[in-house]
């Protein structure tokens, strides 16, 4: 099954993250993240508090900021490669509204209480795995593993 999911702004802090949160769907936990880590480029520690929100009881550790700073410092334009329209040869820039897809398969929920599903970045070859868990009826950000590397924008590669 897959799932689509359209927004008109990027939040810029908890607050505005506030008013679209849910927490239903794996599904709607997993779009929201990856919105939320298009705000990386202008304020890491904001995004970091909206990403506690996402991870509910469990916020991120110094280890896990510290590793999405290596992952994203730099390459601020990997989140961006989930939304529609944002390809290497454009920079990764989506078109607006912003919309992404969320996937799952007959694996995604081999172990109670969590899911995992998958975000199609127009960068990468396969789909990237992000996994959720449920604490009575919202989910929540689990583990961040959809941030791995993806082709370069066009800006950035000597070769396009």
């Amino acid at each position: 099954m897959t799932e689509s999911f359209t927004f008109d702004t990027i939040p810029d802090n908890s607050t505005q993250l506030e008013g679209m949160l849910q927490l239903s769907t794996p599904f709607e936990t997993a779009a929201l993240s990856v919105l939320v880590f298009c705000h990386y480029e202008k304020n890491a520690e904001e995004t970091f508090e909206m990403i506690d929100r996402l991870k509910g009881p469990a916020p991120l550790s110094n280890f896990d900021k510290q590793f999405l700073n290596e992952r994203l410092k730099g390459k601020e334009y990997k989140p961006f490669s989930f939304f529609e329209g944002a390809t290497p040869s454009n920079n990764y820039t989506p078109d607006k509204p912003y919309r992404i897809s969320v996937s799952d398969n007959p694996y995604s929920y081999t172990n109670e209480g969590y899911a995992t599903v998958y975000l199609k970045s127009n960068g990468a070859d396969s789909p990237r795995p992000i996994t959720l868990r449920q604490k009575g009826d919202k989910w929540y950000l689990w583990q961040i593993s959809f941030l791995s590397d993806i082709k370069l924008p066009a800006k950035d590669d000597a070769w396009s």
